[in-house]
């Protein structure tokens, strides 16, 4: 069966990503997988069964025709379409892990520049949080730069062939498991991240260490997720290039990005986490109270949340 799909897939993938074309898609793989069981239940072998099936299936002119759709070639714009080989999506992919390393260490620098302070290292405290900021400023820079070179794949109408989907299909799935354990340490060592500071508060009667521990530990619960998270975009991206211009495949949908309705809202949403960052740093440093400023982060992230829930489509 999974020879009969393959041909299937093969045969719809230059046509338009319509439900017409959908729908007959669905009917014609019924008609197959129907055909194939009929002979293997009168006892044909397997190979000869995939045989005749293709050979009575085979015409796509005909069997287009005949499910409701007279114009097989109505993919006439089909070879205007950038057709993004494999070995550039193997690059592609691999650029993208590096970037997500590279966002993460960023992140991850981000929010533990403010531990000189907490341990009170005053000069030298500052001047390891501008060099932790620089540097992860330049691996923002740097991961953008690298990856400027694939802005054609979401600017511009592209396609990937069936050996190319399948590909990224078989890299998609062997990744699953180690995304879901990157999510899920991440997730944990944030939930948790607060024990270090509760428990040597409680020990040694101080709490700077703690608070520093925690931030690490959050610092790197994030860098697990955002590295998981960024790699697993690169796939579903990939994935979703023929979801607009063709039909062979099943794909999962790229995450669209958010719109929304309001002009005045868009303008500030557009430096919403800029301006959180700056409120953060601020309060921080008038006050010191790195172990209660934190809480800034959760607090805009739930903003945020109903923001789009209210402006956002």
């Amino acid at each position: 069966m999974e020879t009969i799909k393959n041909y299937l897939e093969t045969m719809f993938a230059k046509m338009p990503n319509t439900p017409e074309v959908t729908k007959a898609k669905a009917e014609l793989w019924q008609m197959m997988e129907d055909k194939y069981m009929e002979l293997i239940n009168e006892g044909k072998a397997e190979n000869e069964a995939i045989g005749t099936v293709i050979a009575e299936f085979g015409n796509l002119d005909e069997i287009l025709a005949d499910l409701g759709i007279k114009d097989a070639a109505v993919f006439k714009n089909y070879d205007n379409i950038r057709h993004v080989t494999l070995d550039e999506v193997k690059q592609y992919l691999k650029n993208k892990a590096y970037e997500g390393y590279a966002i993460a260490l960023g992140v991850f620098l981000c929010i533990v520049s403010c531990s000189g302070f907490l341990m009170g290292w005053k000069g030298a405290g500052t001047a390891f949080l501008f060099v932790s900021v620089a540097v992860a400023v330049g691996l923002f820079v740097f991961s953008g730069v690298v990856m400027s070179k694939w802005d054609y794949i979401k600017k511009e109408v592209c396609g990937i062939s069936f050996e190319t989907q399948e590909y990224v299909k078989s890299r998609q799935e062997s990744f699953r498991v180690t995304y879901a354990m990157m999510i899920t340490v991440g997730v944990i060592l944030c939930i948790l991240s607060v024990v270090p500071l509760a428990s040597l508060e409680r020990l040694f009667t101080r709490d700077d260490i703690g608070v520093v521990l925690m931030f690490y530990a959050i610092g790197i619960g994030v860098f697990l997720m955002v590295a998981a998270g960024v790699r697993s975009k690169s796939y579903k991206t990939i994935l979703s290039l023929n979801k607009s211009v063709s039909a062979d495949g099943t794909y999962e949908p790229l995450v669209k990005e958010k719109v929304y309705k309001n002009e005045k809202v868009k303008a500030v949403m557009s430096v919403y986490w800029l301006s959180v960052t700056c409120i953060y740093l601020i309060w921080s440093f008038l006050t010191f109270d790195w172990h209660i400023t934190w809480i800034v982060w959760v607090i805009a992230a739930l903003v945020e949340k109903v923001i789009e829930a209210l402006y956002a489509s």
